[in-house]
């Protein structure tokens, strides 16, 4: 039986990747299977991909859910985010056309298993984004969404909307977000595993 190959190249992954049925996320040399969302997780991130879409769709920006690869040079990471907001024209990592460079915000949907690196890891790699401006943490288990806007090159501010009828706004782009829309159809009762 031969050895499972430890370290991966760029390359190696992006390669591996494109013939994969399934996502994985490529983290300076590894290789890690993302794991499929329960319904809440899938409920929000279509929810928020839905109410963005509708309220940009005459203007230049792209919005992505899930599928859409991005690649952040600094940290050597390939990796999906939930949901994906980018100023028109994309930029597209060099010599590849399924992956981007240049997202303004990004939303996370929490779950147990990733919100430690969603909060800490994860959020650190995504503030090396030139273009990033806004990263969302949206919570499953309750209304709650943490939502912070950069101020600085090295400072962001930290915002809570935590009450269904309250709403938000993006700062980078001209959209405002109901919770109440949000989080339609979100069942709490149901227990993450």
């Amino acid at each position: 039986m031969q050895a499972e190959q430890l370290y991966y190249s760029p390359e190696e992954y992006l390669e591996l990747e494109v013939a994969s049925g399934d996502r994985h996320e490529y983290i300076d040399g590894q290789i890690i299977l993302m794991p499929g969302g329960l319904p809440n997780h899938n409920r929000l991130s279509s929810n928020l991909n839905t109410l963005l879409n509708v309220l940009l769709s005459d203007l230049p920006y792209d919005v992505f859910v899930a599928d859409q690869r991005l690649w952040i040079p600094q940290r050597r990471i390939y990796t999906y985010p939930d949901v994906m907001v980018a100023a028109n024209p994309l930029v597209l990592q060099e010599g590849r056309n399924d992956t981007i460079t240049n997202p303004l915000a990004i939303a996370e949907v929490l779950s147990k298993s990733t919100q430690d690196y969603d909060r800490g890891e994860k959020f650190a790699a995504y503030r090396t984004i030139p273009s990033l401006q806004e990263y969302l943490l949206v919570d499953q288990r309750q209304v709650c969404v943490e939502h912070y806007i950069k101020a600085e090159t090295r400072e962001w501010r930290y915002l809570v909307h935590d009450s269904e009828t309250e709403s938000f706004s993006f700062a980078s782009i001209p959209c405002e977000i109901s919770l109440n829309r949000l989080y339609n159809k979100v069942d709490f009762d149901t227990e993450e595993s």
